[in-house]
């Protein structure tokens, strides 16, 4: 399915003061906004129908600042991340945790306030690691700053980082400054043919050894296969391809057709992605990376050394994921909803107390009155 760009939205120029003023007179109405840019995300919401008016703030996009030798960037939250990939790439420079593009004209805003990150998220970390510094309208119509181009400028709660997957909850995110690095020496990507449980214990072995290990996916399927994208240094990558390989038989996937996989594994377009029926919903499950194989009758594909597993399921079976999932010390996610929607079945885990209490103490304060919160809150 591919997001169409939401409907009845407001759109803005390239300044703030119109969305300021909007804010303000919602605050002030006690009517609610929902902040929405090119809709690539929107199936992460629940299915109830959600009749806010949407802020659009897409037209306020552009790259503010990019100072190469000090790997930082500071960008609108309008701008759209293929723009900044072609920005960065000119300079040999890119971000780390490579936010995924579900679908065309995905933003810089979207892809932090979604808080998610690509293939390589176990080895580099997540958006949060690379977020410096935030400004963003709050819920009162307040134009606030935080952070800054360094990461010694953090001072007391890190509310540019709390912004990171806060999809929109807190405020509405403007501009951003962004942690970049250069483009790795060497890339090459493995192919091991592997079942579940081998590739697992297989990717354990390797996470204990000093090997540039940046990302991997395994597969199931007639022919089970492992994929793992090593970067770093010539040497390193070298010596790492003839030990891996001796360990597991594996072979050298050419550089062109490994790239487009690691895009499409990334934006949710490999074949895994799109050939399950309508009736189905993809659920992702985060789990400790060294938790063995899961006894779950169903497709699956896990990234992230282990860490991060999708599979797709009908919602009814909530139950039975959850259960094994939580057994292994982690928590479900119903991703993407089939045809039937959620079916009443709640998309996240229960959030412990403590996150709770947290979460609400910050939306008391950066939006009093609600403006942004949920159709269901």
């Amino acid at each position: 399915m591919q997001p169409s760009a939401p409907q009845d939205a407001s759109s803005f120029s390239a300044s703030p003061d119109e969305l300021i003023e909007t804010v303000r007179s919602a605050a002030t109405a006690r009517q609610r906004r929902r902040i929405a840019g090119a809709g690539t995300k929107a199936f992460l919401f629940p299915s109830q129908a959600d009749d806010r008016p949407v802020l659009d703030a897409r037209a306020w996009s552009g790259i503010v600042s990019h100072e190469p030798t000090e790997l930082v960037v500071t960008v609108k939250a309008g701008t759209p991340l293929h723009e900044l990939d072609a920005a960065l790439s000119a300079h040999q420079q890119y971000l780390p945790f490579d936010p995924p593009r579900y679908a065309e004209g995905g933003t810089v805003g979207g892809g932090v306030a979604a808080g998610l990150a690509g293939p390589a998220r176990a080895s580099v970390g997540g958006a949060r690691d690379y977020v410096l510094g935030a400004q963003f309208i709050d819920g009162r119509g307040q134009w606030m700053t935080f952070g800054g181009q360094v990461m010694k400028n953090v001072a007391g709660y890190d509310v540019s980082r709390a912004l990171v997957g806060s999809r929109g909850q807190l405020g509405l995110i403007t501009d951003i400054s962004l942690k970049v690095l250069p483009l790795p020496p060497a890339e090459t990507t493995l192919v091991f043919e592997l079942d579940q449980a081998r590739a697992l214990q297989q990717l354990h072995v390797w996470g204990g050894q000093p090997l540039p290990i940046n990302a991997s996916r395994w597969e199931g399927g007639e022919v089970p296969r492992l994929h793992v994208r090593l970067r770093g240094a010539v040497a390193a990558v070298e010596a790492a391809t003839q030990r891996m390989c001796g360990d597991a038989a594996g072979q050298v996937v050419a550089n062109e057709a490994a790239q487009r996989d690691w895009a499409q594994c990334r934006d949710h377009q490999l074949a895994f992605f799109r050939t399950a029926g309508p009736e189905m919903s993809l659920w992702r499950l985060s789990v400790p990376q060294t938790a063995a194989a899961m006894d779950l009758p169903y497709a699956q594909l896990i990234e992230w050394q282990g860490a991060q597993r999708w599979l797709w399921a009908p919602a009814a079976s909530s139950e039975a994921i959850r259960s094994a999932t939580h057994a292994v010390r982690g928590h479900a996610q119903l991703f993407r909803a089939g045809v039937g929607g959620d079916q009443g079945v709640p998309r996240e885990d229960a959030v412990p107390p403590a996150v709770a209490a947290i979460t609400r103490r910050l939306r008391e304060a950066f939006d009093p009155h609600g403006i942004f919160a949920p159709m269901q809150d």
